[in-house]
């Protein structure tokens, strides 16, 4: 074989589904991505009107999406939707890290025929990678949720934990920083009309609301962009029914869109 077409096959070999069996009582396909694996939640019925609807959930590092997702993402499959995610790391919103998820939503459409606009779900450290793509990509974003999404670097990891994953030393990241802080790019979502619905509690000591949802919601606001915020009163940073068993959550998600 040819030296050409081999490094081809390789290519095509990396990027083909493989199956991973069941999740949420689902049918989930993994997808190698080079050397990022994604993956893919069928629903067990699309549906009726022919759409493909998908939602995207970040951080998929360690276990997740886990068991405290399920009762969201069990109820977006029994619509019609398709749950993915793909693990790019701790790379707190890089530019590596936004060019994975470039290369997965062109698979994912054009490989599997998903729909052109994906909804975001966003969960901590999981706003960083999402949002900081979203910027960059808003006509391909239908709406997002945030679940005490982690919106300013500074906040959380710190710029000296995350200034590794952007090739750049602390002083650089930080003088560089509107370039890659969510809070200060919010700009290109708001003229694209994307909706956000955040929820966050206001004892959150790992990823402050203070610091991040607020920050988000008052500036996106005053930029005349749709966004309500749920705050939990009393709650931290824990995977517990107040966040993630929110029906408001749900609806925002299979409309796409606020209802009131």
């Amino acid at each position: 074989m040819p030296r050409f077409a081999f490094a081809v096959l390789c290519i095509l070999i990396a990027i083909l589904p493989s199956s991973a069996g069941e999740q949420y009582g689902a049918k989930r396909t993994n997808i190698d991505l080079g050397k990022h694996r994604g993956f893919i939640i069928h629903p067990a019925k699309l549906p009726a009107d022919g759409a493909r609807p998908w939602v995207w959930y970040a951080p998929t590092i360690g276990s997740h999406p886990n068991k405290s997702n399920e009762w969201i993402l069990r109820k977006l499959l029994d619509h019609g939707f398709h749950v993915v995610g793909v693990n790019v790391g701790e790379s707190s919103g890089s530019p590596a890290g936004r060019k994975v998820f470039s290369d997965f939503h062109q698979h994912l459409v054009r490989e599997f025929k998903l729909d052109a606009k994906v909804r975001l779900l966003a969960q901590s450290r999981g706003g960083l990678m999402l949002y900081n793509w979203a910027a960059e990509n808003p006509d391909k974003v239908r709406c997002i949720v945030g679940i005490y999404s982690v919106c300013d670097l500074r906040s959380y990891p710190g710029l000296k934990n995350a200034a590794g994953a952007y090739g750049l030393t602390p002083a650089e990241l930080e003088q560089q920083l509107t370039k890659h802080n969510p809070i200060d790019r919010l700009e290109p979502l708001a003229k694209a009309g994307v909706p956000i619905l955040h929820i966050h509690g206001d004892a959150d000591k790992v990823v402050p609301l203070e610091k991040n949802s607020q920050v988000v919601h008052d500036r996106y606001r005053a930029l005349g962009g749709k966004m309500q915020l749920i705050v939990v009163p009393g709650k931290g940073h824990a995977e517990i029914a107040e966040y993630f068993q929110e029906p408001r959550l749900v609806q925002f998600l299979l409309v796409g869109a606020f209802t009131n």
